[in-house]
This record gives structure tokens, sequence and C-alpha cells, in this order.
């Protein structure tokens, strides 16, 4: 299935072809809510942004004409929160996939708030939008020679301790270094020991991380990952997710309509019904994606969190270049 595309005008009164996507991620190749919410906000309210496909360098326009749907992907909305109103008004329906890791002692994220400074924040996002309007993403997991499942799980636990009630869900993956040159490549210029997860490992953290969840009792999901974990009470996830949007935005007809639901009511004679017509896989993502179709309107190497282990930056020099170009002009039509 193919995004429809219909033609616009730009700023400088042309008349270009553009997306008219229904799902908008913003963004998994970088962090909006944290560096480019004013950006946002002021394309939104142009009605289209300007973006480069990473792989052949060609521009795409992309219309914000038929959005039904935006899920926001960060590690720190705190300067978001003052746009939220902003968005209630004017984004139709949207959630967060907020990823709270912590290698504060590492400075493995080393311009993310403190774990502590995060956790508030969490809080303060679910307090405001709901908890099913939050996810909780520990993501990546990484082994070290310092960090072995026990810490991780320790570290985890820790967190979860203090937001179980502010979230249904948590969402996490293993690092994926063999097969991202970026990150064997960024990990070791930072001369980060690290291990690589086995079969073996994974389900040792998987069945730490279940037994805990008998206190939280959340939702556990993984991201991308292969491994069958289902024993553990712990499903294939998907963050681009027709099902939560069912579940939170059954309201929007024009946002059902286009996942294929039919919703039919309870009776004297029967219960209520939901009943998905239309499979929306993701076919730009990985295989064990299971994240249906959305545009990803982000840039890569224009996040300075600073992260060791990205995949979206190939060094933190040319991020933070990117971004201070961005910080210049604030509503160009693209990130960079």
């Amino acid at each position: 299935m193919q995004w429809q595309k219909e033609k616009i005008k730009i700023e400088n009164n042309s008349m270009v072809d553009a997306q008219v996507p229904i799902i908008i991620s913003a963004s998994r190749s970088t962090d909006i809510p944290a560096f480019y919410g004013d950006w946002f906000v002021s394309r939104w309210e142009n009605g289209y942004i300007k973006w480069t496909n990473p792989f052949n360098g060609q521009p795409l326009y992309i219309s914000f004409k038929n959005t039904r749907c935006v899920v926001f992907w960060t590690k720190n909305p705190k300067t978001f929160m003052k746009h939220l109103d902003w968005c209630d008004k004017n984004i139709p329906n949207y959630y967060f996939q907020f990823s709270l890791n912590d290698y504060d002692a590492e400075k493995y994220e080393a311009k993310v708030p403190s774990v502590e400074s995060r956790i508030k924040t969490f809080k303060e996002l679910s307090q405001r939008l709901g908890k099913k309007r939050v996810v909780w993403r520990y993501d990546p997991l990484i082994l070290t020679k310092d960090i072995d499942v026990n810490e991780l799980l320790r570290r985890v636990e820790n967190i979860g301790n203090q937001i179980h009630e502010f979230t249904e869900k948590l969402v996490f993956s293993f690092v994926d270094i063999s097969i991202y040159k970026k990150v064997e490549n960024n990990l070791n210029k930072e001369n980060v020991q690290y291990i690589e997860w086995t079969e073996e490992l994974m389900e040792e953290f998987a069945y730490g991380v279940s037994q805990i969840n008998k206190n939280w009792k959340l939702k556990l999901g993984t991201c991308s990952e292969k491994i069958d974990l289902e024993k553990y009470q712990i499903t294939h996830n998907r963050c681009i997710d027709d099902d939560l949007m069912i579940d939170i935005f059954s309201q929007d007809s024009e946002l059902m309509d286009f996942l294929g639901v039919e919703i039919k009511l309870a009776d004297l004679f029967s219960d209520g019904e939901i009943i998905k017509t239309r499979t929306l896989k993701d076919k730009g993502q990985r295989e064990d994606c299971g994240c249906i179709m959305a545009k990803d309107i982000g840039a890569y190497n224009t996040c300075p969190h600073e992260c060791n282990y990205c995949y979206a930056n190939a060094s933190k020099e040319i991020a933070k270049k990117n971004y201070q170009r961005y910080l210049e002009d604030k509503e160009r039509e693209s990130i960079v």
C-alpha cells in the first residue's frame, strides 16, 4: 500500500507532488520532541515538510492534510511539554514512545538528563496525557564487561518501581551491533567493551524481567526481535501500533477506516466486537519489526543526545553541526 499523493503549494509558490500520510512517525531517526519541537509546530502550521530520502538523497514533500495520528519518539520530551496544549488543538491523535534507560554512570547517553530528571518528566507526561499514551521503552539493552544481565535487571527494576503506575507497557530491545555498522563503529570509537547478546542471555533477561513484572503487571514486548519470548508473557511489539490506536482513538472514524476497523457495538444479544479487515505492516522496516505503516519525518545525523550506541548518527560531530544549522533557522522546510 502506498500513501496517497497530491499537488501542494510550497513556500516559493510552486506546485509539487507530496505524499499525504495518515500516520506520522516523529521520529525513529532523531529526537524531534527534545530538539526540534519548534520546527515541528511551525511545519505543521505550514501544512507540509520537505524530507530527504537517506538512501538516494532525493527530496520528498510530505503533507499533513490527512494526518490522523502522530507517534512521537523521545528520550527527553521536557522541552516539548510547552507544546502539548497546541498538540491537543491541532493533532487529531498522538502518543509517545518514551525511551527511559539508565546508563548515567557510563555516560552512554552523554547529553540526556539524569535518570531521576527523566523519571519526573515521564510521570508529568503521563499525568498530562494518560498512561496509555506514554509507552516506556528500555531501548537498547547493552551488555558490557561491567553491565551483566543482573545489573540491567536491577536498573530496569529501579525505574519500573517508580513509573509502573504511569504506563501500561514496557518495550525493550537487545542492542544490535553486528548488523548496524554505525553502532559498531560508534561503540568502538568510545572504547565501549560490549558483549554481544546470545539467545541464552536474552532468555535470562526475559525470565528476570517477567518475574519483576509480577509486581508491576505491565504488558511486556520486544522491539524488532526475532526471538520468541512468549513463554515469559513477552510479545512481539508494534511501536506504530494499530491495536493501541483502536484502544484509545476509536472515536476517530477516519483513522479507524484507514486501519480497516469495524466496531460492532454490544446489544441485548451479543457482546461488542472489533474486527480488523486490513494488514498494514510497514514493509520499509526490518523483517522482525511489527509496526504498521507510517511516514517518518526525521533525518539521520541530527540528534545531539550523543548516545554512544546510536545507529542514526555517523558521528557526534556531524549531528552537532547539523543541529547548530537548525538553531540558525528553525522554520526551514526540512530539519537539515
